[in-house]
């Protein structure tokens, strides 16, 4: 359909760090980027509701500059709108306005995925326009490329993550220096690690929300994210890594999904892990996945699990994936969700789970 374009134009929406890391690849990396996609990528739009009076990395001072998202998805020559500013309303906005006005959508959004991404698909898939979100799990580890593609010959059967760099920041340093969480937190937040309200981290859902994106990926179903049993970490202590000591074990937050004969397990919690297992030397702010096929076994990820430059890097990459679809004439050659339809989720009982 655009098969004919000289460049490609992008419209970043958001200039936050995941924006602002994004934008700093885009100028820094562009003579590479444009031998890998065969025509330059160029920034043709910067939105966000400090823009006029943020600083921006040289090379991006020509840039037009607008505080209306309307004004970058209404733009005739923005191929692809990068929706970078987070929640569910306004961002929700942004990626079906995009679509309808036949731009390509990339986003790190995963609550917004978790919620709404089946429907965003089927609005991508209607407009004839790729829609990427590789960002929104795992920050600059390649998991959906992975499920997607990678071991797309594979059949899943259990999968454990640690999803979320706070929680694993905060364990890791009550672990090793004997502290309490809210010391340990407050040390978090000075550093910018955690935010202000750290609720959506510590408690969970940050982590359910990628774990539901990851599920539909991996398992070809459409999760309800509020389905998914959450346990945070608020009430974690270091009592608690002294006893997990003497068992040779830590504690760390674990995404889990186990597929079975009677239905699907899923669960965010503080979880028990011997010292031997591989999950149990992540530490700091990554992020990492282990993943068991029926064919290919074990199979694990590690990574930067967020970061303005780590995240930005699976911006771009969708950035540049998107470009490639569009330049191609095959949009949503491949679905960002592996499977063409998502079966309805089928939970398994409590009773049943047990750790892969």
């Amino acid at each position: 359909m655009i098969a004919d374009m000289d460049s490609l134009k992008v419209g970043l929406v958001g200039l936050g760090n995941v924006g602002g890391g994004t934008l700093q690849i885009l100028i820094e990396n562009k003579e590479q980027l444009a031998h890998k996609l065969g025509i330059p990528v160029d920034v043709a739009m910067l939105c966000s509701r400090s823009v006029h009076r943020r600083k921006l990395p040289a090379g991006a001072e020509s840039i037009a500059r607008t505080t209306d998202w309307r004004e970058v998805v209404a733009h005739p020559e923005i191929d692809v709108v990068a929706e970078l500013i987070g929640g569910t309303g306004v961002a929700s906005e942004v990626i079906e306005a995009a679509l309808a006005n036949g731009k390509a959508g990339v986003t790190a959004n995963k609550e917004l995925m978790a919620k709404r991404g089946v429907d965003l698909w089927q609005k991508a898939s209607e407009s004839g326009r790729p829609l990427a979100m590789e960002a929104s799990v795992a920050g600059g580890i390649p998991i959906h490329t992975v499920l997607r593609e990678g071991i797309v010959g594979d059949r899943i059967e259990a999968m454990a993550g640690i999803l979320n760099g706070t929680c694993n920041f905060i364990l890791t340093e009550m672990e090793k220096a004997g502290r309490g969480f809210d010391e340990v937190l407050a040390e978090a937040q000075q550093l910018g690690y955690a935010e202000a309200d750290p609720s959506a981290d510590v408690d969970g859902y940050d982590a359910r929300s990628k774990l539901a994106i990851l599920a539909a990926l991996a398992f070809g179903c459409r999760v309800p994210v509020e389905d998914i049993y959450v346990e945070g970490i608020r009430r974690v202590s270091d009592v608690d890594f002294s006893y997990a000591a003497q068992l040779r074990h830590t504690i760390r937050l674990l995404c889990v999904a186990r597929l079975s004969s009677e239905g699907l397990a899923l669960s965010v919690r503080p979880t028990l892990l011997p010292k031997s297992a591989i999950l149990a030397s992540v530490s700091g702010s990554y992020n990492a996945v282990w993943v068991k096929g029926a064919y290919g076994s074990d199979t694990f990820y590690y990574g930067r699990g967020a970061g303005p430059l780590p995240t930005g890097v699976a911006v771009v990459s969708d950035i540049v994936h998107a470009g490639r679809e569009l330049l191609s004439c095959r949009q949503n050659r491949v679905s960002p969700y592996s499977f063409r339809q998502l079966s309805a989720y089928r939970p398994a009982p409590p009773e049943s789970f047990k750790q892969p």
